[in-house]
């Protein structure tokens, strides 16, 4: 079940905007050099993908391959990325207790998740989901307490408010991009208050409070949102309302997750809604929650130029809980489906030999200059 922006936790009503970043929390990628003085523009790639829950009904599986598996056929698409980035369901613990109103529930090992999820590349996850706080707020603190230990920073979730809703903060290439998400999922106990640990809601006065803030700190902002309907690619109204917002207030991308498919991509303004990505490597068997993609945000000079989408097989009845490339008539076929649901919201989706492409900026002008007749 999902909650709208509606259905506002009172407490939330109360809370002031999250203080700014200190600089001492602000993480350089390896080989950063913090100036980009003398050099041409570079290029600063973010790999996104979708839910990642390494429990449920791929534990023997996991327990019998180890937690690198899910990984292996996937890190060619975060090799030239700088940060690399996903949605963890379920928390990384052996502690705390269950939840007792909750139909699924879902703990992965801590140490060798958090290894296994580093070694494939991931240095940011968000945590603001409907599955997080499964083991209460003792499983929560030792899932951010593994993932620190592992150098995986996180955001959406965390000892109480003002913490959930801090950025993680990246130095790229010289320049900064902050990370924000926020769960629009229910049950509400698992929203953080002003000294309860959780994750954060999208309240909209705190969004567009927050994302301003990181806009002030940082080149590139990048929201997270979990929200939607599982299994269902018509957009809630709230979902195009909250995306437009974390734009207008000054992020240049926005990555949801939640319904397990994908669903469409809307280019608003100078930026780009994914409204969701889907699964990546996730611990149940649907034939419905087949087909998925990479997502690669590529930016210059703090602008987003283009967005490319990489079709992978997700169907765990024939992957194994281990992601596959697709290629040819299967990757055509994700990329079809993905023009057909972002045209809806008038955003078109370039297929280029089997991988998604939606240009911006620059590389926009360029596509758009390649279609002019010659005299």
């Amino acid at each position: 079940m999902n909650i709208s922006p509606v259905f506002l936790l009172p407490v939330l009503l109360l809370l002031s905007p999250a203080p700014a970043m200190p600089a001492e929390t602000v993480a350089a990628v390896p080989g950063d050099t913090g100036s980009t003085t003398g050099t041409a523009s570079p290029e600063v790639i973010i790999s996104a993908v979708g839910d990642i829950m390494l429990d449920g009904t791929a534990r023997p599986v996991l327990s019998e391959q180890g937690y690198d598996y899910p990984f292996v056929q996937m890190r060619r698409y975060f090799s030239d990325a700088q940060i690399v980035f996903g949605n963890v369901e379920g928390p990384l613990t052996d502690r705390g207790e269950p939840e007792q109103d909750k139909k699924f529930i879902f703990r992965s090992p801590p140490a060798k998740v958090s290894a296994a999820l580093r070694k494939a590349g991931f240095n940011v996850v968000s945590l603001a989901n409907n599955h997080t706080l499964d083991y209460g707020a003792d499983g929560l603190a030792q899932t951010i307490e593994s993932l620190e230990a592992a150098g995986i920073q996180h955001a959406g979730a965390g000892a109480d408010l003002q913490a959930a809703r801090q950025p993680a903060m990246f130095m790229v290439e010289g320049q900064r991009v902050a990370i924000l998400a926020y769960s629009m999922t229910l049950p509400e106990n698992f929203f953080a208050g002003i000294n309860k640990p959780g994750t954060a809601f999208a309240h909209e006065d705190q969004v567009r409070d927050d994302v301003m803030a990181a806009r002030k700190q940082a080149d590139i902002v990048l929201v997270s949102f979990h929200w939607g309907q599982e299994g269902k690619t018509e957009l809630r109204d709230y979902q195009t309302k909250t995306g437009h917002l974390a734009i207008d207030s000054g992020a240049s991308a926005v990555i949801g997750h939640h319904p397990h498919i994908l669903q469409g991509i809307e280019r608003y303004k100078d930026g780009i809604i994914i409204y969701s990505l889907g699964n990546f490597t996730f611990g149940s068997y649907s034939m419905n929650a087949a087909r998925s993609a990479v997502a690669k945000l590529h930016f210059r000079n703090g602008s987003l130029q283009k967005l490319q989408l990489f079709p992978i097989n997700v169907n765990n009845f024939e992957v194994q809980f281990q992601p596959q490339p697709l290629h040819g008539e299967a990757a055509d076929a994700v990329i079809g489906k993905l023009q057909t649901l972002s045209a809806a919201l008038n955003t078109e989706v370039i297929n280029d030999n089997g991988v998604g492409e939606i240009l911006l900026g620059n590389a926009d002008a360029l596509h758009e200059a390649k279609r002019q007749p010659r005299d």
